[in-house]
């Protein structure tokens, strides 16, 4: 594996996402038929250290983000380029994205919440052909022997921080609300390093509440800049705080 690029430039080094779909292609079928690619004229600048994207179930958040894993090298089971020749699956819109970068950086990590195990198994699997060295980079041991929120943690605070790009997948899935707040604190150590940049796809409201963050929302009207305080999310959470009794009786009175 070649030795990872420096720079002393800073962060964000991904600036510019794009897309490019060939004459003729079948725009009705996945992944062309994804609504954000807008015809496929998909044309995204990244402004800030930190990317949140919200949306909701469908979207393709998720299909966004292993594309640009794919074309940064990572793992799509999750992980570094290091863990590239454990993939079993490809990412077909990474086919059709182009990414602009100041400067192109080699490392960092994609992180997806519905492979974490699969990703811990794949770091067992190293352990026992190449020794436990592996796991000082996790914590000092297997990421199996932990719960699912102690592993992602486990992820954050060691694996995470080092000069490059981060990729996150609903990082908050496994996370209690207090956990959560423990996850805000390493982006904002992250943050304050001056060397990563991160891109979050979330449905939480405190992650999405992030301060000075690019917030972005994704639907079928493309990907466009938002306010947090009118992201559909943070309405929903609001009705629901200040009037449970009521909100829960409005929800389960609907058909």
């Amino acid at each position: 594996m070649p030795k990872p690029f420096k720079t002393s430039l800073k962060p964000p080094f991904l600036r510019h996402i794009s897309s490019v779909i060939p004459e003729g292609a079948d725009c009705t079928r996945h992944p062309l038929n994804l609504s954000f690619l807008n015809g496929g004229s998909l044309d995204l600048d990244l402004t800030k250290k930190v990317t949140i994207i919200v949306g909701d179930n469908g979207t393709g958040k998720s299909a966004l983000l292993e594309g640009i894993a794919a074309l940064c090298g990572f793992s799509l089971l999750g992980g570094s380029r290091n863990h590239i020749n454990y993939d079993t699956e490809t990412a077909p819109l990474s086919r059709y994205l182009r990414l602009s970068w100041k400067p192109k950086v080699t490392s960092g990590f994609f992180l997806r919440a519905e492979t974490i195990f699969s990703f811990a198994q794949t770091i067992d699997t190293i352990a026992q052909e190449g020794g436990a060295a592996i796991y000082d980079s996790y914590g000092g041991k297997s990421l199996a022997e932990r719960s699912h929120g102690e592993t992602f943690l486990s992820l954050f605070q060691n694996r995470f921080g080092r000069q490059g790009i981060y990729l996150m997948d609903e990082p908050e899935a496994a996370l209690s609300p207090a956990r959560q707040l423990d996850f805000l604190k390493a982006i904002k150590e992250m943050d304050d390093g001056d060397e990563c940049q991160l891109i979050i796809a979330t449905h939480s409201v405190l992650v999405m509440a992030y301060p000075n963050a690019q917030l972005l929302a994704i639907s079928d009207r493309g990907i466009r800049p938002i306010e947090f305080h009118q992201t559909r999310h943070f309405k929903i959470m609001r009705d629901f705080c200040l009037d449970p009794d009521s909100f829960m009786a409005g929800v389960c009175m609907e058909e």
